[in-house]
């Protein structure tokens, strides 16, 4: 029965263990968490304006090449569907 009780005690002493320990490492990092989110938040804003300002460049360049396709190939598509 004693070793019972020693092995359940000697695991509680291990869980807590595990747990001061996962709660002293939430403490230690949380400044540089704090540290590098303003640096995180820059680099996804910059991120997302650069996807955003290639997706205007590109619908930028198709549009022409829609109306241009349009000009040249609108008489044989208006000659095909009257044929």
């Amino acid at each position: 029965m004693l070793t019972l009780i020693t092995i359940v005690g000697l695991l509680f002493v291990a869980l807590l263990a595990t747990a001061a320990l996962k709660l002293a490492f939430k403490l230690v990092l949380l400044p540089l968490k704090l540290l590098f989110l303003p640096i995180i938040a820059i680099v996804l804003l910059v991120k997302f304006v650069v996807l955003f300002a290639l997706g205007v460049a590109l619908i930028a360049i198709l549009i022409p090449v829609a109306v241009l396709f349009l000009i040249f190939v609108g008489p044989f598509l208006l000659f095909a569907a009257l044929t």
